[in-house]
């Protein structure tokens, strides 16, 4: 990819930020004048938010690592070993991250009487 395609893409974003940041201000500004309650601008906090993103690097690094190993050592293509054992390793983390965080709900609830 050129770099003078980045330019472009890069102020493009940058303006769609700048319009997502003031239209959200208003937004909240109305809401406060309105009278609304200020908890609507509160975010839910996941609490395994840490966890995910750690599982989701690790799954990225080793199926970025097993790939160049695929692509050195057998007949499969740079790209294809790559690809693959990205999105592989990626998604089985984040399927390893559902199991740990279901687990963890459950111990946090509360036992029924």
């Amino acid at each position: 990819m050129e770099a003078g395609i980045l330019v472009p893409i890069a102020f493009f974003a940058m303006v769609f930020g700048i319009v997502y940041i003031v239209v959200r201000k208003r937004e909240r500004m109305l809401l406060i004048q309105r009278g609304a309650d200020a908890s609507v601008f509160e975010s839910k906090r996941n609490e395994t938010a840490n966890l995910k993103w750690g599982l989701l690097s690790l799954g990225i690094g080793i199926g970025i690592l097993l790939g160049r190993v695929f692509a050195a050592y057998t007949c499969l293509g740079e790209e294809a070993s790559y690809f693959s054992l990205i999105c592989l390793f990626g998604g089985l983390s984040l399927v390893i991250y559902h199991f740990i965080a279901r687990k963890m709900e459950k111990q946090k609830l509360p036992p029924k009487e």
